[in-house]
């Protein structure tokens, strides 16, 4: 793939942000994520791709843009494409923090086919690569990090969803010692979080959405980080998905390559000012974004920050 298509790929990632961050805070989660769904989808045809949606907003009966199987973009460079329009909807109706908008692209083939279920996760940065194991103990994982970084576990920041589900896992990371950052919504941010020293996170645990964890783990490819998953379906229905998918083995452990099979770029930003990008912020006749796009094939991590002049793109 063209190395020049990541950054072609931010531009769509922010005309998706610039377009939901005006229901920030206004409690509209429904209209906030139809923003930012018709904004990428239009910014796609600017773009030199011919990208299929490989993970989007959902199936074609279920959404009228951006559903998994559609074709998007405007050009020749044949890719597949994992997206979340706006990572984060009812974060952004409410004003939280860490809403995103994410794109990543790839070859056919190098993401992991993965059904909209629930998934357990475990990420961290460059210095924790290979040191987790889902398969240990969270005790185990933050004492091996802690080794890792040169650090006490009492130094270390763990990030975990607010749900009735972590309630074991917070009361053990507790008792082994670490600080805690109890998040309402938004995991994916949280993961991205543990790559950028200055954002505090050392490693995010936990069960969240599986499509997302995918996401994640593009991410974490391009930036040296590291990720294991297990499906963790909570009802009936997401373990049909999954035998659908042609998984019958809901207790295989997936490792960062099996999650990611080959090379990546990926693209995102900020809606809401969180750990890792901070938010769109308007001025007069215009609005500033804060994005970050990645190439696993170099590791390049670039931050961009971009102030959009509205007489000059009528679209917004």
């Amino acid at each position: 793939m063209d190395r020049n298509l990541a950054l072609e790929v931010a531009r769509v990632t922010e005309a998706a942000a610039l377009a939901s961050a005006r229901f920030m805070g206004r409690g509209d989660e429904a209209g906030a994520d139809q923003a930012a769904v018709e904004a990428m989808r239009r910014a796609f045809n600017a773009i030199a791709v011919n990208g299929t949606v490989v993970i989007g907003e959902g199936t074609q009966d279920q959404t009228p843009a951006l559903y998994v199987g559609e074709q998007v973009g405007g050009g020749s460079s044949v890719t597949d494409v994992a997206l979340d329009a706006l990572e984060g909807a009812s974060i952004c109706a409410t004003g939280g923090p860490g809403a995103l908008s994410i794109i990543a692209i790839a070859e056919h083939g190098v993401f992991f086919r993965c059904p909209d279920a629930y998934m357990e996760k475990i990420a961290v940065g460059p210095e924790g690569r290979g040191v987790i194991d889902l398969d240990r103990s969270p005790t185990e994982n933050l004492k091996r990090l802690a080794e890792a970084k040169g650090v006490y576990v009492e130094d270390l920041t763990v990030v975990v969803l607010e749900r009735p589900r972590h309630e074991k896992l917070i009361r053990e990371v507790r008792s082994a010692g670490a600080r805690i950052k109890l998040l309402g919504a938004g995991d994916l941010s949280a993961a991205l979080a543990t790559t950028r020293a200055s954002a505090g996170i050392d490693i995010l645990m936990g069960i969240g959405g599986g499509l997302q964890g995918v996401l994640a783990a593009a991410a974490l490819r391009c930036a040296g980080g590291d990720m294991q998953a297990r499906l963790a379906p909570l009802t009936q229905d997401e373990r049909d998905r999954c035998y659908a998918e042609g998984i019958t083995d809901l207790t295989k452990k997936y490792t960062l390559d099996e999650l990611i099979r080959g090379d990546v770029m990926f693209a995102a930003t900020g809606v809401t000012t969180g750990d890792y990008l901070e938010g769109v912020r308007f001025f007069r006749g215009g609005a500033t974004t804060n994005s970050v796009v990645m190439r696993s094939q170099t590791r390049t991590v670039r931050y961009i920050q971009t102030a959009h002049h509205f007489d000059f793109k009528p679209v917004y």
